[in-house]
C-alpha cells in the first residue's frame, strides 16, 4: 500500500511542475505554453524539447479538456488523454526528485 502513495506522490510531483512550468510560460509570453512544431531557431527547439518534456502533462490536459468541452470529444479521449498525462507525470516526477535528491 505504501507503494501506492509513493507512486502517487511522484505524479503528483510531476504534474505540478508541470503546471508551474506552463503558467510561467504563460505568464512570461502571453500564450500558452504548447507543443511547438516548426521552432525559427536551434535553441528555440532545445527550448521547446525540455519544456514539453516537463510541462507535457499540463498542455496534454488543457488540450483534452478543450476538446472535451468546446469541441465535443467523446469522454473515452479525456480519459486515455489523462492516463497517458499520468503516466508522463509519473516519469517526469521521478526525473525531477532524483535531481533534488542528487544535489
Amino acid at each position: 500500500m505504501q507503494s501506492v502513495w509513493v507512486t502517487l506522490y511522484i505524479m503528483a510531483v510531476g504534474f505540478v511542475s508541470a503546471g508551474i512550468l506552463s503558467s510561467f510560460v504563460q505568464w512570461i509570453s502571453g500564450k500558452p505554453a504548447r507543443f511547438e512544431l516548426a521552432p525559427e531557431t536551434f535553441l528555440a527547439s532545445l527550448v521547446g524539447v525540455a519544456l514539453g518534456a516537463v510541462a507535457g502533462p499540463a498542455i496534454l490536459m488543457r488540450n483534452a479538456w478543450w476538446g472535451l468541452k468546446l469541441q465535443d470529444r467523446p469522454p473515452f479521449w479525456f480519459g486515455l488523454s489523462a492516463i497517458l498525462a499520468g503516466v508522463w507525470s509519473l516519469f517526469s516526477g521521478t526525473i525531477l526528485l532524483a535531481i533534488v535528491f542528487a544535489v
